[in-house]
């Protein structure tokens, strides 16, 4: 079954995804039908902005989260027990919101990866707040090759929790992320914007030599802060 997810998002990769339409590429309802794409809504804010900018395609819900990003952190990592304050403790920079490092934007190519869940919060349909820390064990991401409008995709392959969406390289220390969530068994992508509760949005940070973070401020489950580290599949 996780080989069919893995080709199903490699398939994703390959076809590219474009930055304001379907960021999934493989885009459609969550169980099957006609793909749509809803257009980006047409402000006077947008208008000032570029082809590649992340805030002509984020939704309203999503601009307020990434503006509260170091609220996120604060909250986040405040909320860690006490019984895990040292593994906090252990990932050094992973977990300082301020270790950006030029060169935000990691090169095209495989990678592995881990979420860490800080913070425990109710969401919408999430039944109970979670446990303030998680760990997750390394999975695989891929991040495919630059567009013309210097958009990169970035999937994460594996795993019963997966990201599909589009960077946005934002200056030289960050990059903006938006894109949806796949659960289970699913092998299609919901567009990005028709659910509030699928959409991701989160900052790319460099925090080492080849270690790269994507911290998605208050997901609609369970934790405050979501934290993914890459590092390449060959190192």
């Amino acid at each position: 079954m996780m080989r069919r997810h893995a080709a199903a998002m490699l398939a994703m990769t390959a076809t590219g995804l474009g930055p304001g339409l379907a960021l999934g590429g493989c885009a459609g309802k969550a169980r099957g039908g006609a793909a749509t794409t809803p257009a980006p809504s047409a402000t006077a804010e947008a208008e000032t902005f570029g082809a590649a900018d992340w805030r002509r395609v984020a939704t309203p819900a999503d601009r307020e989260r990434m503006r509260r990003w170091r609220d996120a952190w604060v909250a986040g990592l405040a909320a860690v027990p006490r019984t895990t304050a040292r593994e906090v403790a252990a990932q050094g920079v992973l977990f300082d919101p301020d270790a950006a490092l030029p060169g935000a934007v990691p090169p095209a190519g495989d990678y592995r990866c881990r979420v860490f869940k800080l913070g425990r919060r109710g969401g919408a349909g999430a039944g109970s707040a979670g446990p303030g820390y998680v760990a997750y064990a390394w999975f695989a991401c891929r991040v495919g090759a630059a567009r013309a409008d210097g958009t990169m995709p970035l999937v994460k392959l594996t795993g019963s929790q997966r990201y599909v969406g589009t960077l946005y390289p934002q200056d030289g220390r960050r990059a903006a992320f938006l894109g949806t969530l796949v659960l289970g068994d699913e092998v299609r992508t919901i567009d990005y914007g028709r659910s509030a509760e699928r959409d991701i949005a989160g900052w790319v940070d460099r925090v080492g030599t080849a270690r790269w973070r994507l911290a998605m401020p208050y997901p609609a489950f369970e934790s405050v802060l979501d934290v993914m580290e890459l590092v390449p599949a060959g190192g």
